[in-house]
């Protein structure tokens, strides 16, 4: 298990990021626009760098649901490694059987 306070940062990092998204995309758009003069590209990316840090998408985690790891996750469950075996053996996840020979 992780530590709680791990997780709850990382959810309030996700709250952020989906707070000031169209913000930011607004502003790189405009910052990486080489057809705009260089004043508004400059203003745009001034605007970006006051913006809170863990408002960036790539300060998120990808964590486990169940157990809160941070490696080893499958995301097409949203789950680690160990737990989508462990769900796997006891026939939690539809369609997934867990092979044995």
């Amino acid at each position: 298990m992780a530590k709680k306070s791990l997780t709850l940062r990382n959810a309030k990092r996700k709250k952020i990021f989906q707070l000031h998204k169209s913000k930011r995309q607004k502003n790189i758009a405009i910052a990486k626009d080489e057809s705009l003069p260089f004043e508004d590209r400059l203003t745009a990316q001034i605007k970006l760098s006051e913006m809170p840090r863990d408002g960036s998408r790539i300060r998120q985690r990808n964590r486990c649901a169940l157990t809160g790891r941070p490696r080893g996750n499958l995301r097409k469950f949203g789950l680690s490694r160990i737990a989508v075996r462990e769900l796997a053996s006891w026939g939690q996840i539809p369609g997934l059987i867990k092979s044995s020979w």
